[in-house]
């Protein structure tokens, strides 16, 4: 009876020192190498850089480490407008005989940068010419006849000439 208590303790201390682990067979498991991402876009020479950290001119490579979930690489290039492509991550656990391993979808990452508006003028108000000052109205003789090019006949002047 000994014997029976002494080897299902043994046994439960083996069970309890292995709990402590996630499972056996992960032991064995590598992680995923780091990935390499082609990143490129039109027009070339943008600024490309992962969600991660790394980043570089396109075109161009980078290695990233094998993430949990999808990242987003960001574009910028002067007189384009920004953009950002999300990249899946899909991930294969491999085997006692096979590697992990890691893709990205997409592979390469491409981004097509659209020219950025043209800043808007700005608008100023439209030059005016300030009215003269008109003469003052003393000066002038009452008695003379209307400008010339006036509608209105003068009302001082006598009837027209009859023809």
């Amino acid at each position: 009876m000994r014997r029976v208590i002494a080897i299902a303790l043994a046994g439960a201390s083996l069970l309890a020192s292995l709990g402590g682990c996630s499972s056996v067979s992960d032991m064995f498991k590598s992680a995923p190498p780091p990935v390499r991402v082609q990143l490129e876009s039109t027009p070339p020479g943008a600024d490309a850089t992962t969600s991660l950290g790394p980043g570089c001119k396109t075109p161009c490579s980078v290695s990233v480490p094998a993430p949990d979930g999808p990242f987003t690489v960001s574009y910028a290039l002067n007189k384009y407008q920004a953009a950002s492509v999300p990249v899946n991550v899909i991930k294969n656990p491999g085997s006692f005989t096979t590697p992990a391993t890691a893709t990205t979808d997409p592979n390469p990452v491409f981004a097509e940068l659209q020219p950025a508006a043209p800043p808007k003028p700005v608008r100023k108000k439209p030059h005016r010419p300030r009215k003269p000052k008109p003469a003052p109205a003393a000066a002038a003789p009452a008695d003379t006849a209307p400008t010339a090019g006036s509608p209105f006949p003068d009302p001082h002047a006598g009837s027209p000439p009859q023809r």
